[in-house]
């Protein structure tokens, strides 16, 4: 019996150990399938970091990029609102800006103009001024090289940058308009040319009788008195006194040749414009000029004095240095001086005013009469009464007072 039931235990144990062995494979191929699905799974985790890497590399480049846009578009708002206030005005208000007269001598640098303008305060930087200047291509949209011209500029602190900058180019200098009247002596004209800030009146005197002027313009007296043509100039401000002084002769002899007979004049007797300062100190109504002219030199033909109130006058007033008389009395006709005509029949030593183109053409084309007095007749319109003898000359001259009186 015990003999017979072993190949059945044999048989137990062998099925026992297959089916261990089978399980062992079983787990075995389990394993092996977890650790390749593991490695599957690793593998795709890789790729997916892998992918997921360049994509992440790819934005932090792109904020990279615009934060430094940004960067550089706040820097460009900043430089240029900077720049807009380097070239602003110094003084916005117009109104309390004190206008500057600037000169901008030919040859003068651009850096030389930048720092004088910021020495006046007239801008607020010069290295913005020179370099404007230099790229002209930036704000003044100019394809070429900025020049200034030379000369006298009005400048404002309430200009900016820019807008002297194309004042200089375009040279729209500042001039004085100055009208300077018939029969005003040098003197005179020396306190209204300083009066409109032309030039200094002790250096007009002093250019008036500046000997090389004289000998330019052939002038053979002690000064230009008589020569310094009345009319309306366009003067510098703060003009060199020898200049205004050249210009106003210069404007004498051109006016001189456009008086009839006289095309090619370049000169004039010197007796004919001392009688034309007269002349010019006398007349009111142009169309009676010609014909004091002929009194005084019908008076002159037969020695008589020119006794001429104006002569009177200036010596009063020019060579006394006193105010201008209200009335000229019986004292002052005997006043010792040879500018006195009511003492002396001679002409003055020299021009006593200087006289505009009707009293030179006056003189120069006298009317053709046989008078030989002449007195003021109607003050408002400023004509005379001209007379051949004293006693109609006493008769005129009574009744105007009479008349005045009544």
């Amino acid at each position: 019996m015990k003999k017979k039931e072993q190949p059945a235990k044999k048989e137990e144990k062998k099925a026992k150990e297959t089916s261990k062995s089978e399980s062992v494979k079983d787990n075995s191929k389990n394993e092996s399938v977890n650790e390749k699905s593991e490695r599957n799974a690793d593998k795709k985790n890789e790729e997916t970091e892998n992918e997921v890497a360049p994509k992440q590399k790819k934005h932090r480049g792109a904020i990279i990029f615009l934060i430094f846009v940004l960067v550089g578009f706040i820097a460009v708002i900043l430089g240029l609102a900077v720049l807009n206030d380097m070239i602003s005005p110094v003084e916005y208000e117009s109104g309390n800006a004190s206008s500057q007269y600037v000169t901008i001598p030919t040859g003068m640098s651009v850096r030389s103009i930048a720092e004088m303008l910021k020495e006046k305060n007239l801008i607020k930087s010069s290295k913005v001024f020179y370099y404007i200047v230099r790229f002209p291509n930036l704000l003044l949209k100019a394809d070429k090289e900025i020049v200034f011209k030379s000369g006298v500029y009005e400048i404002s602190p309430a200009m900016d940058t820019v807008e002297i900058i194309k004042l200089f180019v375009d040279g729209k200098q500042a001039f004085v308009k100055t009208s300077i009247p018939e029969g005003l002596t040098t003197r005179k004209i020396a306190r209204l040319l300083e009066q409109n800030k032309v030039c200094d009146y002790d250096e007009f005197i002093q250019a008036a009788s500046n000997q090389d002027t004289l000998k330019k313009f052939g002038i053979q007296a002690a000064n230009c008195e008589g020569y310094l043509f009345p009319d309306t100039y366009y003067f510098y401000p703060n003009m060199d006194a020898n200049e205004v002084v050249s210009m106003m002769i210069e404007n004498f002899f051109e006016n001189l040749q456009s008086i009839e007979g006289q095309e090619n004049a370049t000169s004039i007797d010197y007796t004919k414009l001392i009688l034309a300062s007269i002349v010019e100190r006398e007349y009111r109504v142009d169309e009676e000029a010609p014909l004091i002219a002929s009194v005084f030199l019908n008076r002159m033909d037969v020695g008589m004095g020119l006794e001429s109130c104006a002569t009177i006058e200036y010596i009063i007033t020019e060579i006394q240095g006193k105010p201008h008389p209200e009335v000229i009395t019986y004292k002052d006709l005997k006043i010792d001086s040879p500018y006195n005509t009511y003492k002396w029949s001679a002409l003055p030593p020299g021009p006593i005013s200087n006289p505009g183109k009707v009293a030179i053409s006056a003189v120069l084309n006298p009317a053709e009469s046989n008078f030989y007095y002449f007195t003021l007749t109607d003050s408002e319109r400023g004509s005379h009464t001209f007379s051949r003898t004293l006693k109609a000359h006493a008769r005129a001259t009574a009744e105007f007072r009479t008349k005045k009186v009544n």
